[in-house]
């Protein structure tokens, strides 16, 4: 693989892991209030 495919994944791989992570963090302060069915 050349040098500029191997720096696409590596920033793609970020982006997608640090996305998740962020998610996490973000619910873990504010929690999702669960839905009252009327």
């Amino acid at each position: 693989m050349s040098t500029s495919a191997i720096v696409m994944l590596i920033v793609s791989i970020g982006l997608v892991w640090g996305g998740l992570a962020l998610a996490i963090l973000r619910l873990r302060k504010h929690p999702e209030q669960p839905e009252e069915e009327a």
